[in-house]
């Protein structure tokens, strides 16, 4: 495993492009701290998309329907799917994410409020195709909630519905929430908090490739950078070399890997897609899901989504 993993970061930190995959965020430190960012007065998708979910909560239960197995991607501390325990009434929870020892300290926690759900939890690197073959026969409800989606550049998201209209098998659905377009400023804020979460939370991830390979990044030489990249409609997030830099990682065969930065180099670490509502339910539509129900603030700054899968003839 700890060879695997050093394969695939010496491989993108060499790059054109050095970057670090925004999986690397989300150690026991990490998942915390995206806890804290969503409460930040900046971050507005996560308050949006509960104010959605709240004040549509009748009509989604309505679009979703029976739900045999409820599969939460991106799991995190479980609160958002939690509470749709008592409208969507599944009979099964699948928890999926990335960080294992957070998941299954959050999902030990629901047990004891929801003894009536069947609850498991699955350490699942989402950026990977997988499939449910256990729950072949039961009709699944895939929740990807927070605008996880915007991670995945446009190709990879168009792959990743796909897989997801498949694994549905003609009777499930997929509950989604997706961040849209608007002014520079808002998008820029809620990346650049105040005080400095979010920038913690990118630092990290240099402190968890630490843990997992041995690596001697050193996270004071290294800032935060963040900006809305309008010509591509993503916001980017970086890592800037404060001076040159030697990271060395330790042996891979041979001998050790020392890489060097200049002062100004970047790595990149997220990018996050922001769409508008007639592009993200065409992508939805072309993956191979029908019946598509929207819902939005009365800002227009997020959407939720129900969509079912398409029936192969």
């Amino acid at each position: 495993m700890k060879q695997k993993l050093t394969q695939e970061l010496l491989l993108s930190l060499t790059a054109d492009t050095p970057s670090i995959s925004p999986k690397f965020f989300y150690d026991e430190i990490g998942s915390h701290l995206f806890e804290v960012i969503t409460l930040l007065d900046e971050y507005y998708p996560t308050r949006t998309e509960k104010w959605i979910m709240d004040n549509y909560q009748s009509e989604i239960a309505n679009a979703v329907g029976s739900c045999d197995a409820l599969l939460d991607l991106g799991a995190g501390n479980c609160i958002k799917a939690s509470q749709l325990f008592n409208s969507i009434k599944p009979k099964q929870y699948h928890a999926l994410d990335i960080s294992k020892e957070f998941l299954e300290t959050a999902v030990a926690d629901l047990r004891k409020q929801f003894p009536q759900i069947s609850m498991s939890a699955h350490a699942v690197d989402l950026s990977q195709t997988f499939t449910f073959p256990t729950l072949q026969n039961l009709r699944k409800i895939f929740f990807f909630p927070g605008s996880s989606i915007g991670n995945y550049d446009p190709d990879k998201a168009d792959a990743f519905f796909s897989n997801l209209a498949i694994q549905c098998n003609d009777d499930g659905g997929l509950l989604i929430g997706v961040d849209l377009v608007k002014d520079v400023q808002t998008l820029n804020c809620a990346y650049n908090d105040a005080l400095g979460v979010t920038a913690a939370f990118n630092l990290n991830a240099l402190l968890n490739i630490n843990k997992l390979i041995g690596s001697n990044f050193n996270p004071v030489n290294w800032e935060h950078y963040a900006f809305f990249n309008t010509s591509l409609s993503r916001i980017e997030m970086h890592l800037r070399a404060r001076d040159d830099v030697k990271v060395t990682i330790p042996e891979l065969g041979s001998k050790d890997h020392v890489l060097t930065f200049k002062a100004g180099d970047l790595i990149h670490t997220e990018n996050s897609y922001k769409y508008t509502q007639d592009d993200f339910v065409e992508k939805l539509r072309s993956a191979g899901f029908e019946n598509i129900h929207s819902w939005t603030d009365p800002q227009n700054h997020f959407l939720v989504c129900f969509v079912n899968a398409r029936k192969i003839s």
